[in-house]
């Protein structure tokens, strides 16, 4: 799971289900815009947050500047948005990806996981 510590992240098209601590995580004031992710929450009644501002209080971590856009949420996963609309820098708004609709996500992830490699031959 992704987790950013000062910098700007933007987390595109990914297929979070049934995550432990968080989907998405961060510390010291990071700018995170999670776009286009579907996130499924598991049954567990405590594992529905999405975001984790991991040793924050609130009164820290409400000025972080986290957005989410065009995200889905079912089983009751919710995200917990925070401060304002990230301030992009030019090197920032030229490099971000293009964002596909969360619906279209478990299609674009179908042949995502772990590869299965022998050593000698390629992967």
């Amino acid at each position: 799971m992704p987790r950013c510590r000062f910098g700007f992240f933007q987390v595109v098209n990914n297929d979070y289900n049934k995550w432990g601590m968080y989907a998405i995580g961060g510390s010291s004031n990071p700018t995170i815009l999670s776009q286009g992710n579907r996130f499924v929450a598991s049954d567990n009644p405590h594992t529905k947050q999405v975001t984790q501002k991991n040793n924050a209080q609130e009164s820290e971590w409400k000025n972080w500047n986290w957005r989410s856009e065009k995200d889905s949420f079912e089983n009751g996963a919710f995200f917990t948005p925070s401060g304002s609309d990230p301030q992009l820098t030019p090197e920032q708004q030229q490099n971000m990806l293009e964002v596909a609709d969360a619906p279209e996500v478990p299609q674009l992830t179908s042949s995502a996981g772990v590869l299965s490699c022998v050593i000698g031959q390629p992967c």
